[in-house]
């Protein structure tokens, strides 16, 4: 009835630019409460049946669901009734110098992606130099050569390649640590107390949070990576650094830090509105842990406001000797993982949580090597904390697939079990 009744309303409502109708989950035919539908300036948000109604006279609106696939609506479509993908993330992170078309490294995770059951890609579109992997359309960049080493030179042909394979695409954009955009814009770039410019232990300048000439600039950036089709915009450095005694153009304290980074996602956030894409941020670990913004300008309840998701590090060689009562956090992983997340549940809903996972060798405690057992430690922990997936960080973006096939044998022989099981009893 709900059906026929929003029907009879778009055929009513269509001549004054109004999109309605309602979102429901494909796989289970469940109404989905608290979907975003947005046009380009205007949001808002599903009701429990599911039901929407945006007046708008775009030609299309976006449908957003934290746990689900991006959905696109054309004025064109008649159907009342849109039924959201589910998906839970599971990406391996492609860097910049791997981003190449014809990147064998490349095509090694399609081969995973292929055999096993991973489903995102990361790949980085401006990284911590400030160089983009393809030639962006934002010309202030490419006046300072950001272009220069680009390792992908159709874009296009990459994106059509992802989403012929049903691959959901995420881009990260590194955003306040910018060697390029600072050495050229020094007067809003940040400096040592002696007013030259400061750089950091490997050598990176960094543009000035607080500057919204800064913010401009990564949105521009971030906004032409929503228009070549990347599902979500993945913030990464999106702080202060943590260092004090730095020249700032405001005074460094916690809530003019808070405020800085909330702005800088709120003008991400209405830009990006009109392409439909998710954001998330990258955030340090032990965020999951303090009250304060940790001197850098992070704090959960604030960047939940503006963001989709929140991405911390939670990479166990990151905490300290005596964290979670281990003398070694780096060969608990499960635990650092699990209680990391459950530690937050409180200030954000455990599906807006997509913690980065470390596939790189321990450096700070043992120098275990990271292989199946830690890595797949980290992934269950994910699961049980009922998060919406996880990303792998590989600074090479070498990945093993025996990790992720030997992973889902065990899941089935455990299923196979635990179905015998109940069949005795």
């Amino acid at each position: 009835m709900r059906y026929i009744i929003f029907f009879i309303f778009i055929f009513n409502t269509a001549l004054w630019g109004s999109f309605s109708g309602v979102i429901i989950d494909r796989v289970t035919s469940a109404p989905i409460e608290g979907a975003i539908v947005s046009d380009s300036n205007f949001s808002t948000k599903s009701d429990i049946g599911g039901s929407f109604l945006i007046n708008s006279n775009e030609d299309r609106v976006s449908i957003k669901a934290y746990g689900y696939r991006p959905y696109k609506l054309n004025k064109e479509n008649n159907e009342t009734v849109f039924k959201l993908e589910p998906i839970t993330v599971k990406a391996l992170y492609l860097s910049f110098w791997r981003a190449s078309n014809n990147s064998p490294r490349l095509k090694e995770i399609l081969d995973i992606i292929e055999k096993t059951e991973i489903n995102t890609i990361v790949v980085d579109v401006k990284n911590e130099y400030g160089s983009t992997s393809y030639k962006t359309s934002y010309e202030k960049a490419n006046s300072y050569g950001a272009h220069e080493d680009r390792t992908n030179r159709d874009i296009a042909q990459f994106m059509e390649l992802m989403k012929s394979k049903n691959i959901y695409t995420i881009a990260r954009v590194v955003t306040f640590k910018d060697e390029l955009q600072a050495s050229n814009n020094p007067d809003y770039a940040i400096k040592k107390e002696d007013g030259t410019l400061w750089r950091n232990h490997d050598n990176m300048a960094w543009v000035d949070p607080f500057d919204k000439r800064a913010h401009e600039y990564t949105i521009s950036i971030a906004e032409d990576a929503a228009k070549v089709g990347f599902d979500e915009i993945n913030f990464d450095y999106i702080r202060f650094p943590a260092k004090t005694g730095l020249l700032l153009s405001k005074e460094n304290s916690e809530e003019n830090r808070v405020e800085a980074i909330g702005e800088f996602l709120e003008l991400a956030q209405n830009r990006l509105r009109k392409y439909g894409v998710f954001i998330s941020v990258d955030t340090y670990g032990n965020v999951c842990w303090e009250d304060n913004d940790v001197g850098i300008g992070q704090k959960i309840e604030s960047l939940s406001k503006y963001a989709d998701y929140i991405s911390p590090m939670l990479y166990p060689s990151g905490f300290s000797s005596g964290s979670f009562g281990f003398e070694n956090p780096s060969e608990h992983p499960h635990t650092v993982i699990f209680r990391s997340i459950k530690n937050i549940e409180d200030k954000i809903d455990s599906k807006r949580l997509r913690p980065w996972l470390q596939s790189f060798k321990d450096y700070a405690h043992r120098k275990i090597e990271y292989s199946y057992f830690e890595i797949n430690e980290q992934i269950r922990a994910a699961a049980d904390a009922n998060t919406s997936g996880w990303m792998l960080w590989s600074p090479s973006s070498r990945y093993e697939i025996s990790y992720f096939t030997q992973r889902e044998k065990k899941a089935l022989t455990f299923d196979l079990v635990r179905e015998t099981q109940e069949y005795i009893d």
